[in-house]
């Protein structure tokens, strides 16, 4: 009795050993292979044109035409009841990443598909379109209990595809219950993307089942992408109504007419949870095609001729760029060295002088934005061309005297360039630039009176630098709203020195042309030809003008008695309603005593007079409160401004009237 007792129990202990063996290996629920190396490639069970590289990397098939490939993990899975470690019965997660090198570009056949399978015996079924799935007896058939996900290749109109570049969810059929065209959701764009899935580049794919939900998700993106927050495929189903107890899960791929190597680099597959990530650092590498090895020996040589022949292009490019940056220097220019910038430096900082980096037109030249590699520092250069050697050598002292002139309100000349016949100024960079497109833009904001304010007496500082504290005085002749500058700040900087003449301080102005812009033009100058600091004057008072009136100097298109500015301001004066000539967009912010002051100082820089308009010293005096503007010179011109000549209005030192700003005009066209 006692044997028989002990031999029902040893019976029974080896029952359950075998069952635990049993489940143990039915409850090895997840798996990863980052590659398929030797050794722990071992559970897998490999028919057809299915095989391991070298390299761990699984093919499941090759160049060979109408033939499939299977790779299936050896232990099944149970998938229907519950254990200590899974909850949810037919819950699963794997991801893959897979690529599809076709024999011939944009011809692929026929694509992969991962499956899970109650059986890991596919001799029936077929390649081509069943993707050694199916037969065409059982393709359909509800007693085949495969799910599958397809990654399909080819358009085949009986299945019903939606195109030659899919992605389907299989029951028992390769009829799809759900499809899409490749793609996949780019988390950092917020926009889908297409995938081609010939593209012999590696793809990453995940599937997922929610036995709770009963929701079944795919999604797909390139290697190392992100995984996509939102799903290619999200299909409602109960794959308990699919799937038997125990399954097999794995790859099933097949080659038609047109052939491709179809390779999965890895995989990883969770029975009870995330499938686990993979390390794309171990993952094999994909192997050349014929094509490839073609095409790299071809490049090869192409690399050996290009070699050789780089040699001598580099020889030319060396040659060429010799040419284009070489520079002109003379033993006289040694003294202005230090302001000396090389021309390939300013080339490089331009772009080249393309015009997209063309910031503006001024005197004698282009203006072009540069960066100096070397510091980051926001240059403008200008480019002037100029024929004559002597005329040459004399601008560059000029230039140089400039690059000497140093005050907070002038646009700051850090050197230059001599290049053949042209030379290239360096200056500062302005951000806001010229001050017209500020003060006359309508899709600017506005410059404040405060600002206005600080650019008047930012000016007539400089100004008075020009002519009274420099070592020797510069008439600039040219000034104007745009050729004032505006910083970062928004200080005014006078610039555009293109047209200015120095000479030493006590000394008498040589005659020159006439050269300057109407309306700012002083009236003496058509007669005598000569620039002098009062004709700057005269120009600094139309520049008033503007700045209190918002206006140019001459508007054609306004009322005749508008259009020009200095006789409509007179006239407004006259009559007691100077204040109504200020711009209407600052809608009266402003102290009316300095726009007073600021209208009256203008009529009065722009005299008839020369000798009556005052010198920038005492601009700058009234400016600053601390000298009183004289009116008597205004009040004694009150009446006959339009109807005077020019010797008239002199001689009752009037201001400029309308009908000889006419005559001026044409003067200095002509």
């Amino acid at each position: 009795m006692n044997k028989v007792l002990k031999l029902i129990c040893l019976l029974i202990f080896l029952d359950v050993f075998i069952k635990l063996r049993s489940s143990s290996a039915q409850d090895e629920m997840q798996f990863i292979y980052n590659g398929f190396h030797e050794g722990e490639a071992a559970n897998l069970h490999l028919d057809g044109l299915a095989e391991i590289l070298p390299n761990g990397l699984l093919q499941l098939t090759n160049t060979s035409k109408q033939q499939s490939g299977h790779a299936f993990y050896r232990l099944p899975m149970n998938f229907s009841m519950p254990s200590l470690n899974v909850t949810q019965p037919y819950s699963f997660s794997t991801n893959f990443v897979f690529a599809i090198v076709p024999e011939w570009a944009n011809a692929s056949g026929h694509g992969i598909a991962f499956a899970i399978s109650p059986s890991m015996d596919f001799s029936k079924a077929m390649p081509i379109e069943y993707l050694g799935l199916f037969n065409l007896s059982n393709n359909g058939v509800s007693s085949n209990h495969v799910f599958a996900v397809e990654l399909d290749t080819i358009k085949t109109v009986n299945f019903d595809d939606v195109d030659n570049n899919h992605v389907g969810i299989d029951i028992n059929s390769l009829v799809s219950n759900a499809s899409a065209p490749a793609s996949y959701f780019s988390n950092t764009e917020g926009k889908n993307k297409s995938l081609e899935l010939i593209s012999g580049d590696p793809i990453q794919v995940w599937i997922e089942y929610d036995w709770n939900k009963k929701l079944l998700t795919v999604a797909l993106a390139p290697i190392r992408v992100q995984k996509p927050i939102r799903p290619l495929l999200s299909f409602p189903l109960d794959l308990s109504l699919v799937l038997l107890d125990n399954m097999y899960v794995g790859f099933s791929s097949a080659t038609g007419s047109v052939a491709s190597n179809h390779y999965i680099l890895g995989w990883s597959f969770n029975r009870s949870g995330e499938a686990q990530s993979f390390e794309y650092s171990k993952l094999p590498s994909l192997p050349r095609s014929a094509k490839q090895r073609k095409k790299l020996w071809l490049q090869i040589w192409l690399l050996i001729i290009g070699v050789t022949g780089l040699m001598g292009v580099l020889g030319m490019i060396y040659i060429v760029r010799k040419i284009r940056y070489k520079e002109l220097r003379e033993d006289w220019e040694q003294e202005y060295g230090p302001q000396r910038f090389c021309y390939k430096d300013l080339y490089k900082a331009t772009k080249g002088f393309k015009d997209r980096e063309l910031i503006g037109v001024g005197g004698f030249g282009k203006v072009y934005k540069g960066v100096l590699s070397c510091t980051g520092a926001q240059i403008a250069v200008k480019k002037i061309s100029h024929e004559s050697s002597q005329g040459m050598r004399e601008f560059v002292a000029e230039i140089a005297s400039m690059g000497r002139l140093k005050h907070r309100n002038l646009v700051q000349l850090l050197g230059y360039c001599r290049r053949k016949g042209e030379l290239l100024l360096v200056y500062d960079y302005m951000p806001y630039g010229s001050l017209d497109k500020v003060l006359f833009s309508n899709e600017q904001p506005n410059l404040s009176w405060d600002q206005r304010s600080r650019i008047i007496r930012g000016i007539a500082s400089g100004l008075l630098y020009l002519h009274e504290q420099s070592e020797q005085v510069v008439l600039h002749r040219d000034i104007k709203a745009s050729n004032i500058l505006l910083d970062a700040d928004l200080n005014g900087r006078l610039g555009d020195f293109g047209m200015a003449r120095f000479y030493d301080h006590g000394a008498i102005p040589e005659t020159t042309n006439v050269v300057g812009t109407v309306g700012y033009l002083a009236p003496e100058l058509a007669r005598t030809g000569k620039a002098t600091t009062s004709s700057d004057v005269f120009a600094f008072g139309a520049f008033l003008l503007e700045m209190a009136c918002g206006r140019r100097p001459i508007e054609p298109e306004r009322l005749p008695k508008e259009v020009i500015l200095l006789d409509w301001v007179f006239e407004n004066w006259k009559l007691g309603e100077i204040l109504q000539t200020s711009d209407p967009r600052l809608e009266g912010s402003f102290l009316q005593e300095e726009m007073e002051l600021v209208l009256k100082l203008g009529l009065l820089c722009s005299h008839t007079n020369p000798a009556a308009r005052p010198c920038m010293k005492q601009v700058v005096q009234y400016l600053d409160g601390n000298a009183i503007l004289p009116e008597v010179l205004l009040e004694d011109a009150d009446i006959g401004i339009v109807a005077m000549s020019s010797e008239q209005s002199e001689k009752l030192n009037m201001p400029f009237p309308s009908s000889f700003i006419s005559v001026q005009v044409i003067l200095s066209d002509s």
